[in-house]
């Protein structure tokens, strides 16, 4: 049976995330078979699995931290916000149902034992399972039937460590404040803390890091300083992609959407060199000079479309489309491109039909079924091989779709438009095949780089190891995995 540790954190976005993915890697550079876990992730941000599923992406990168192909068990609870007020909940990789926020409560209690059936299984097949917690245990509001957190841990009898975030300040605080708010057999779980995300010479912290030590008793892990090459890695949340501080080059700029999703899809083109990526938020127009606009994925594609005209930008897609820009939507975006929105049975929200943007000659009618699947295809335009995946409800056809954007086993899939300007796909995960992207840029009049998207991601691993090695008590820290 695998040993265990779980990696907390004082608040959200502390780092948990690249921490454990850091962790994994400096696990399996040890000879361990290692491999992630999260009980509860909340992310429209899904990878499809090896067995059939859908986990989030942080998940995703971790088992690749580990050598392995994300499966199922890894995320066996997966909340994707379709609005405001409510989820999908997703369970060891399958829909089970959509709550309301305030109902989600009632449920948890019995998620906890595919929660536990998931992490046994894991368990039984490893050495050391590295556990991501969500959000914090401070927040002891939400203690009652929590499994993401200090419910999971005492219930799998695993040991905690406790991160911290000086860059947001307050650091002592937010561990000291963690430790007097929890009960005591909650922090009694606590093996320790350590400090993520500090900018300059560790050393300056010396005398606070012991206050944290006194204050709580607690032994320290040490002082993580800032990972520069962070932002080299698939993003976890949308804010996370950069808007580059470059001028000149292929312009490409990508709307925020509200319910955006998958938007890792964008990681390869925030690399590349001779290319510059904007992503608009609410309240800007799409900039004159744009070469591409791409609209992305979304978790709730009407109620997205009604967001993306409240902010004026179906006006300007049309202007950008006059001035002879190009457009491509992903997924939902593909939808959104085209006449008619139709969902019949209320399967994203109030049953009904939306008008599209009319960029595509195309309808979608939302259907109950999901596709989860990898897939192959190659490029219509330039016969170029490449590896994707479909996460999506919907079927879209029309008289666009017979000038398919890709083949998948023959089929068509996707479609463009009559003056070849516009293109709409379900398929993600294209830009980080290197000969796509060259091929797809230069069909653009855009050059790719020599970048090696895959390969930059694991040496970008590897790095992240060899920060912790260098700042962190790595060996104390897995010592203490029960």
């Amino acid at each position: 049976m695998a040993r265990a540790i779980m990696l907390q954190g004082t608040g959200s976005n502390v780092g948990k995330s690249v921490l454990v993915a850091g962790l994994c890697r400096a696990a399996l550079r040890r000879g361990l078979r290692v491999a992630p876990f999260k009980p509860q992730n909340m992310s429209n941000n899904a990878s499809v699995t090896a067995d059939g599923g859908e986990i989030g992406r942080a998940q995703a990168l971790q088992a690749r931290a580990c050598g392995l192909e994300p499966r199922t068990d890894m995320n066996p609870i997966l909340l994707k916000p379709e609005s405001n007020m409510g989820s999908q909940v997703i369970v060891q990789g399958k829909r089970l149902t959509t709550v309301k926020a305030r109902d989600y409560a009632a449920l948890k209690p019995s998620l906890m034992a595919p929660v536990l059936d998931s992490f046994a299984r894991l368990r039984q097949t490893h050495d050391l399972v590295i556990v991501e917690g969500a959000g914090s245990p401070a927040e002891i509001n939400l203690r009652a039937g929590d499994i993401a957190n200090m419910g999971f841990a005492v219930a799998a009898n695993v040991p905690v460590i406790l991160c911290a975030d000086i860059d947001r300040g307050g650091v002592i605080a937010q561990v000291v404040g963690t430790q007097a708010v929890l009960e005591p057999t909650d922090a009694g779980r606590i093996a320790g803390f350590l400090v993520n995300k500090f900018r300059g010479d560790p050393r300056l912290f010396d005398d606070g890091y012991q206050m944290i030590r006194d204050q709580t008793g607690w032994p320290g892990f040490g002082v993580l300083p800032w990972f520069d090459q962070a932002w080299r890695l698939p993003a976890e949340d949308a804010l996370d992609i950069r808007t580059q501080a470059r001028s000149g080059g292929f312009h490409v700029v990508c709307l925020r959407l509200s319910r955006i999703a998958n938007f890792d899809d964008l990681d390869p083109l925030e690399q590349e060199p001779g290319l510059r990526l904007t992503m608009l938020d609410a309240g800007r127009p799409i900039p004159g000079d744009a070469d591409l606009v791409i609209l992305p994925g979304s978790k709730s594609t009407r109620a997205d479309l009604a967001f993306l005209r409240s902010q004026g930008w179906d006006i300007d897609l049309q202007a950008h489309h006059r001035r002879g820009g190009h457009i491509l939507g992903i997924c939902g975006g593909y939808q959104m491109l085209g006449r008619v929105i139709d969902d019949p049975q209320g399967i994203e929200g109030p049953a009904g039909a939306s008008e599209g943007l009319g960029f595509l000659d195309v309808e979608t009618t939302m259907t109950g079924d999901k596709s989860l699947t990898r897939v192959s295809a190659e490029h219509v335009a330039s016969g170029t091989p490449f590896q994707g995946y479909e996460i999506h409800i919907g079927r879209t056809s029309g008289p666009d779709a017979e000038r398919p954007f890709a083949r998948v086993n023959g089929a068509a899939e996707g479609a463009i438009s009559a003056d070849g300007r516009v293109a709409g796909s379900y398929l993600h995960g294209m830009f980080a095949e290197d000969g796509f992207r060259a091929a797809w840029l230069a069909s653009h009049g855009a050059q790719a780089s020599d970048l090696g998207y895959e390969q930059a991601v694991e040496d970008t691993l590897d790095a992240l190891a060899q920060h912790l090695e260098a700042h962190l008590d790595i060996e104390a820290l897995l010592a203490a995995a029960t």
